[in-house]
């Protein structure tokens, strides 16, 4: 494995380089709470900032690039479409909502949010996935999106992609931590060529404290949070923290001085417990 720094990136099927590590703001505020974590994001070395439109800050977001001073060319801009905006007339307005609220001309990668259309919570999604595909294919030719991809699709889902999608998707972006160690997706997903993006890497605090990793931890000088991080990272995932405090954002980048070795990367495999803290889209039909 090459060296990884926070420069890193990865190659996309259609050749764009999505950095390794970038900024998840889910739960940020619109306005000054998501501008200042992402120009906390932008000064401590991230490139990657990963927003959606159910967020409900995508204008923060533009805002915090526009004033950051960073080329707009230098940073990689994610954002996602809604379960209620699936269907093809439907995606084809939402882009366009989106980059209004941005106001940027494209994103760097526009993902599906949910492999399940309408109220997905409900146990009635619709399956609108070929027709919103169909979208997201002339999205990318309009040159509104650089790339396209899915998120939270199981490999069923990316199996029956194969019916219908003339460009496969770049990237999967799943809830991905030690404790839902998705190996079979991941394996899935490199035969495939296919990105996986790890988001809530820290299974949202929820298993911060496990002891056995502290234990881990402590033998590399590093936060259970950093471990978390890196473990992402040394399985080839693109891996998106979120957080808003500046110290934390911080810590979160600091990944790339140490590396685990392969005896505890099988430790902390092991400690998979199909643990989904969002979640579980396996029950989308």
């Amino acid at each position: 494995m090459n060296k990884l720094t926070k420069d890193s990136t990865i190659r996309l099927t259609n050749g764009t380089e999505i950095p390794v590590i970038g900024l998840g703001v889910w739960k940020a505020e619109d306005g000054a709470e998501v501008e200042a974590a992402i120009g906390h994001a932008l000064d401590a070395g991230y490139r990657l900032i990963d927003t959606a439109m159910i967020y409900g800050n995508e204008e923060g977001v533009g805002n915090a690039i526009r004033n950051s001073g960073v080329p707009r060319e230098d940073i990689f801009v994610t954002t996602k479409l809604w379960n209620e905006d699936q269907g093809y007339e439907n995606a084809l307005r939402a882009i366009d909502t989106s980059l209004g609220l941005l106001g940027l001309d494209y994103v760097d990668l526009y993902l599906i949010h949910w492999p399940g259309a309408g109220n997905i919570w409900s146990g009635k999604a619709l399956n609108k996935r070929e027709e919103t595909w169909k979208a997201m294919e002339e999205i990318h030719a309009s040159g509104k999106a650089k790339a396209i991809g899915v998120s939270n699709y199981t490999v069923r889902h990316l199996e029956e992609m194969k019916k219908y999608a003339k460009i496969k998707p770049a990237v999967n972006q799943v809830e991905f931590h030690p404790f839902l160690y998705q190996e079979e997706l991941l394996a899935y997903c490199k035969d495939a060529g296919i990105a996986l993006e790890a988001y809530s890497p820290l299974a949202r605090g929820e298993k911060l404290a496990d002891p056995r990793v502290t234990e881990i931890a402590k033998k590399y000088g590093k936060s259970n949070a950093q471990v978390f991080i890196r473990w992402g990272l040394q399985h080839g995932c693109i891996v998106i923290p979120k957080s808003v405090r500046e110290a934390r954002i911080k810590e979160n980048i600091d990944v790339f001085d140490f590396e685990i070795s392969p005896e505890d990367m099988k430790a902390i495999d092991a400690l998979n417990e199909n643990l989904h803290i969002t979640w579980d889209p396996s029950t989308i039909e």
